[in-house]
């Protein structure tokens, strides 16, 4: 009788010790997926938080201020203005240097993400 007793005492933490640390690997899984995409998102979003420097939060700068306005631009404009200003086809003091620094594909996540949403 005490042998039967000892025998579930052990499968009982055996079953304890699955919970507590099986489960949780597969938990695991779906928040890797997560990050993942977290990571994507902040990825994209530090790309065009570097922008709010200049032209502010919303694109809306400082009226006046000598640094275009971009909050009216839509994603095709801005990637538009982002690559002529990365070829040199449209003149700028610091964006031309800024974008040269940019890869083509970082220059269309910066146009989806800074780009008016219609």
């Amino acid at each position: 009788m005490l042998k039967i007793i000892y025998m579930n005492t052990i499968l009982q933490r055996l079953g304890f010790l699955a919970l507590v640390f099986v489960a949780p690997m597969q938990w695991s899984g779906l928040s890797f997926a997560q990050n993942i995409d977290n990571a994507t998102e902040l990825y994209q979003s530090s790309l065009a938080s570097t922008c709010a420097n200049c032209h502010g939060t919303d694109g809306k700068g400082v009226i006046n201020g000598g640094i275009p306005l971009i909050n009216h631009l839509n994603s095709e404009q801005m990637l538009k203005e982002l690559k002529g200003y990365k070829s040199g086809t449209r003149e700028g003091t610091i964006m031309p240097q800024l974008m040269r620094g940019y890869s083509d594909t970082q220059l269309e996540i910066l146009s989806q993400q800074l780009g008016k949403k219609e």
